[in-house]
This record gives structure tokens, sequence and C-alpha cells, in this order.
């Protein structure tokens, strides 16, 4: 990764996970659908690793995942993901994930999600204390090149 990307994703999040033999296709490749659970995986950790309340309380739900498979993520161990808020609206916020594997990204994907209310069913707005700490992982959208 050049230092410019570095530096564009300071505000990331990083999060190790280990793959699983069952992850890969016949090919010794992770399969495209258990890339999606991977990101699941990080963005669940992700959204509780300080254990605090008051955020998302009634829960959040996809409503849009796009994935750039840049090569092919091969069995091994573990691999990284970085995660961060590439955009914040009303009622939604995306998240971006880019998924690294040997030093190399493998994978770019973006997913909105949309807190619900508290009837576990409809959108609501985005809380104060939300936005705040969505605020704080800004990084840039994909594709993105830095003004400087």
């Amino acid at each position: 990764m050049s230092n410019e990307a570095a530096n564009e994703l300071a505000a990331a999040t990083e999060i190790m996970l280990q793959l699983r033999w069952s992850d890969q296709d016949a090919l010794g490749h992770v399969n495209n659908a258990r890339i999606v659970t991977l990101m699941e995986e990080a963005r669940i950790r992700w959204t509780r690793e300080d254990g605090k309340a008051g955020r998302f309380e009634f829960g959040t739900v996809v409503a849009s995942i796009q994935i750039d498979y840049k090569r092919p993520l091969y069995y091994q161990s573990e691999m990284l993901i970085r995660m961060g808020i590439s955009r914040i609206g009303n009622k939604s916020f995306t998240v971006r994930g880019i998924g690294y594997q040997d030093g190399q990204p493998v994978f770019d994907s973006t997913t909105v999600m949309v807190p619900l209310a508290s009837d576990g069913v409809s959108s609501r707005a985005l809380t104060e204390q939300e936005r705040s700490w969505l605020e704080s992982s800004l990084i840039p959208a994909a594709g993105a090149r830095s003004r400087n």
C-alpha cells in the first residue's frame, strides 16, 4: 500500500479475520459468497468493539452491497480488512471495507446500512451520537482521490 493510500485510510479500523478451510473453492480461492460473510463478521466486530450502548439500539439492516474483486483471495490462516465510513446520510451510512492479503488489496467493498426504528422494520434518522461516532471513522470513498 502506498504512503498516500495509508494516510487516506488512517481513520480506518483494522480487523484480522481467520479464514476457514470451508471458505475456499476447488481452486483454493476464498469463494466470493464467503467474502460477503467475512465482510459481515468484520463489520459486526467493528461496530461492537468498544461495547458502548446507545448506538443502533434497534439494529441496522443492509440496503446494498457492492464488491470490486481486485485479485483472488487464497486460503491462508488469516486476512486483514480495513473498515471505515465513506458516506453519512440522514437515514443511512456507507461502510467501506478493503480486504488485504500479503499487503495487497484483494477486494474493495461498500455496504449501505440503514438504522432501524423501535418497530424493527422502519428506518429512522441517525442520532447525533451515532453521527459523531460515524464521523470519527470517515475515510475516502472508493475511487476518491486526495486533494492536496
